[in-house]
């Protein structure tokens, strides 16, 4: 089976044969996958051991990996074709929620500030790791609905980001 997903404006085909065999943008892969329980994983490639919370909320996967949050959909063949036909797999929610429950660490930005896509806007902390929630798109924090040592559950709204004004005279 194929499966395309998007990772910061990057696309991945990934192909599962029969065998279990797993192909990423063609070149072969050995990939050990193991769920520890719940939403905890444990991925060995590359002689490399990785522990990886995966969490699929109706179709958005995030992916909490060495204190990275990865966020993106994994659509199969028939899914991307409908998806290219719309315009294509694009994040345009200025949104930033909590991908699991967690304690705040640190709100890196103020209500105002301009920040760049993949600007890191705040730290969570969840499962002994910090992880570091970055900004979805271009634009100004028009809310910050948190504070540092704030627990959060999974889905909260943590900071909204808006358009930046140059964006609404274009």
């Amino acid at each position: 089976m194929k499966y395309v997903t998007v990772i910061d404006d990057q696309s991945y085909e990934i192909e599962i044969d029969n065998d279990g065999a797993i192909l990423v943008n063609g070149e072969l892969r050995d990939v050990d996958f193991l769920n520890l329980g719940g939403s905890l994983y444990s991925i060995i490639t590359e002689n490399k051991s990785l522990e990886a919370v995966i969490d699929d909320d109706e179709g958005k996967i995030a992916v909490m990996m060495g204190g990275q949050l990865f966020e993106t959909q994994v659509l199969d063949e028939r899914a991307m074709l409908l998806m290219q036909r719309r315009g294509g797999l694009k994040i345009t929610s200025g949104e930033v929620t909590a991908p699991m429950p967690g304690l705040i660490v640190m709100v890196t930005v103020e209500v105002g500030q301009t920040v760049a896509q993949g600007d890191t806007v705040v730290i969570l902390e969840s499962m002994k790791m910090q992880n570091e929630l970055k900004s979805p798109v271009a634009g100004v924090v028009t809310a910050i609905h948190v504070d540092a040592s704030q627990a959060v559950d999974k889905g909260d709204m943590l900071v909204e980001i808006g358009p930046s004004p140059e964006d609404d005279r274009a």
